[in-house]
């Protein structure tokens, strides 16, 4: 779109990690808004091959507020336990307090369903 500035749509980042795991690269992104609150991105990028020998970056981005890092970090560090342990921790509450967002687990499709 003519008009629109890449650093409005694509703020330029005030400090940023890369993580390369196997095939994926993590790239967590410290950025600022316009009225300087800042936030975090969390990018996924994986090289993906075409089958003209070409290649493509597949990219999946998550945007983290600060006021949202206590409980998505209580969230990760709870499922990290339990794959790293087999046990579930004790915390087991799932807040929501978003009111727009509603969801029904009838919407939510399993692994099994999936496949």
């Amino acid at each position: 779109m003519e008009g629109i500035d890449n650093d409005n749509r694509d703020r330029a980042e005030i400090f940023s990690r890369a993580v390369r795991a196997g095939k994926r690269t993590y790239f967590f992104d410290v950025k600022s808004t316009r009225s300087g609150d800042q936030y975090l991105t969390i990018t996924e990028s994986k090289k993906r091959f075409t089958q003209d020998g070409k290649f493509n970056y597949e990219k999946h981005k998550l945007f983290l507020y600060k006021e949202d890092f206590d409980k998505f970090s209580d969230g990760l560090s709870d499922v990290i336990e339990f794959i790293r342990t087999g046990k579930a921790p004790e915390r087991q509450e799932l807040e929501i307090s978003n009111n727009d967002f509603a969801v029904s687990f009838d919407d939510i499709e399993s692994d099994e369903e999936k496949t």
